[in-house]
């Protein structure tokens, strides 16, 4: 497996330079979960880090690399891409959607 060294901003990993694994698309994974053991045996706790763009070129505006900064946060503010044909929430008996019971022939 190929690996790029990616640097860490803000938490307890801030200004380390870490080699990450790359996926197949030659990119990083969006969010990189580091598993910390608790004291004692306490509560684990887990820190997130998300993945942003590093820097552009100045005369292109071109991408160059990425790091990873801290989110405090963690799971609270993970956003998950959506399909749009994905199941939702259901507002109301019909939920905007035409069905036979609703829409009867006319």
């Amino acid at each position: 497996m190929k690996s790029e060294d990616t640097p860490f901003v803000g938490g307890p990993l801030d200004g380390r330079v870490l080699p990450v694994l790359i996926g197949i698309t030659g990119h990083p994974p969006k969010t990189y979960r580091i598993p910390v053991p608790g004291i004692d045996g306490g509560p684990s706790t887990v820190l997130i880090y998300r993945r942003v763009q590093a820097s552009t070129s100045k005369r292109l505006g071109l991408h160059q690399g990425w790091k990873y900064e801290y989110d405090p946060e963690g799971d609270a503010s993970e956003r998950r891409f959506k399909l749009p044909w994905s199941p939702g929430p259901r507002k109301g008996a019909g939920g905007g959607r035409a069905t036979p019971e609703n829409n009867a022939d006319e």
